[in-house]
């Protein structure tokens, strides 16, 4: 066999290969600029997602009080800011006031200033809703009493009443019913003013009130169980604050009327010295 001839097809085989092509080892500078604007416009949009959802947590907050506190208490319930970090799940409440049931003089019955609170991120957009801890201090009560009624008794009335039925209980977006599960619950420094049948009102601090793992054991409380457990203990320490400023006033009168009585029998016992002395009664 010639050199000339190989294997059929041989010299087309070996003259129809080409070397591969290379890639480069570096993306091209205009790849660059697209990955390095598409990283920005994702940076932003997810900063701006953010600051959207933290302040709609606000005010989702907000407006859920403001909306379903007057059908908890039955009457005016205002929160006028709220600030929730969708991040670390802490947040504070301001202006918060719950009205008098009506009859009484005070606009509102109480006043929580501010409450500091601390939720799990997760649970915050979900129908579980998990409170790490719930810290209301220094908060302002005005407890009123006919004797036989207090403004405060009637509100709680209100909520027991309102809580039975049920017509209260917010749902999330399952459908189910919202509840709560407070790890630690903490009202501290609070104050009383009393007000008995109109006299003017003494202000006593208030004991403190705790409570560990509310609904826990239950898979959560709704709302309005859970404002339920909290105005019990609420009423509870406002009475035993409300008895001490009564008792404190009752002893202030007592002694005001002690010493009235005392100087009126000194004023009649010279009452009496004089007119001896005016028919010539006295000693010479």
């Amino acid at each position: 066999m010639s050199a000339g001839h190989g294997r059929p097809g041989g010299d087309s085989v070996l003259t129809s290969r080409q070397p591969f092509a290379k890639l480069p080892s570096h993306p091209p500078l205009h790849m660059k600029k697209i990955l390095l604007r598409t990283f920005a416009v994702l940076v932003v949009l997810g900063l701006v997602a953010f600051f959207v959802v933290a302040n709609s947590l606000g005010s989702i907050v907000k407006s859920a009080v403001n909306r379903f506190g007057p059908q908890l208490t039955g009457t005016k319930v205002e929160l006028t800011g709220a600030s929730i970090s969708p991040l670390s799940g802490s947040g504070t409440l301001t202006g918060f006031t719950v009205g008098n049931p009506p009859g009484w003089s005070k606009e509102n019955a109480f006043s929580l200033g501010k409450v500091h609170l601390s939720v799990a991120p997760s649970s915050l957009m979900g129908d579980h809703i998990i409170i790490n801890e719930l810290l209301i201090d220094a908060p302002e009560f005005d407890y009123e009493t006919k004797f036989t009624d207090s403004n405060i008794a009637q509100l709680q009335a209100s909520i027991e009443k309102i809580a039975g039925s049920g017509t209260a209980t917010p749902t999330g977006k399952s459908g189910q019913p919202i509840k709560f599960e407070v790890k630690k619950f903490r009202l501290t420094n609070a104050k009383v003013a009393v007000g008995v049948a109109g006299a003017p009102a003494i202000t006593v601090p208030m004991p403190d009130i705790s409570f560990d793992n509310l609904g826990s054991d239950k898979g959560g409380i709704t709302p309005d169980q859970l404002v339920g457990v909290v105005m019990k203990q609420v009423s509870a320490g406002v009475i035993v604050a409300g008895k001490d400023a009564v008792l404190k006033a009752g002893t202030a009168i007592i002694g005001g009327a002690t010493g009235t009585v005392k100087g009126a029998t000194d004023a009649a016992k010279g009452a009496v010295g004089g007119i001896k002395d005016l028919f010539g009664g006295g000693k010479k």
